[in-house]
């Protein structure tokens, strides 16, 4: 039986330690200042079904570093490099990950939501769209 070197539980711990990790709290408030990109990490159907927090970005996680990349032929544009990155998956460790990697990739100011989406619609926060919510 396969036993990996490292969990993911374990990277997930190891990236927590690397980067910036916000509450609920300091995410509403960075929004309410504006200049900060919230990016929506997870799959369009996790978006779909369950809503998003408003003015977030939808990239998917499979094509972060490609959507982000300029010199990749499937870059975006729609993410400005030069401005706070914040972003969010349903739990915190997608997000956790992603965020080492856009800080490895060079990007400045990067940070990751801990509680996740699920964790923000918990705390009663505000969401858009969704089955059943208006979208």
């Amino acid at each position: 039986m396969f036993v990996p070197t490292k969990t993911v539980g374990q990277m997930v711990e190891t990236a927590q330690a690397r980067i910036e990790n916000l509450t609920n709290e300091q995410l509403q408030a960075e929004m309410a200042r504006g200049g900060v990109q919230v990016l929506d990490i997870r799959d369009v159907r996790e978006r779909q079904s369950l809503g998003y927090i408003p003015g977030s970005i939808h990239v998917p996680r499979g094509m972060l570093e490609f959507w982000l990349d300029p010199t990749s032929k499937y870059f975006t544009g729609k993410v400005d490099p030069e401005k706070r990155i914040v972003l969010h998956c349903a739990g915190g460790h997608r997000s956790a990950l992603s965020a080492v990697l856009l800080k490895d990739m060079g990007f400045p100011d990067v940070a990751h939501l801990e509680p996740g989406f699920n964790g923000w619609a918990a705390a009663g926060l505000p969401v858009e769209g969704g089955k059943g919510k208006g979208g």
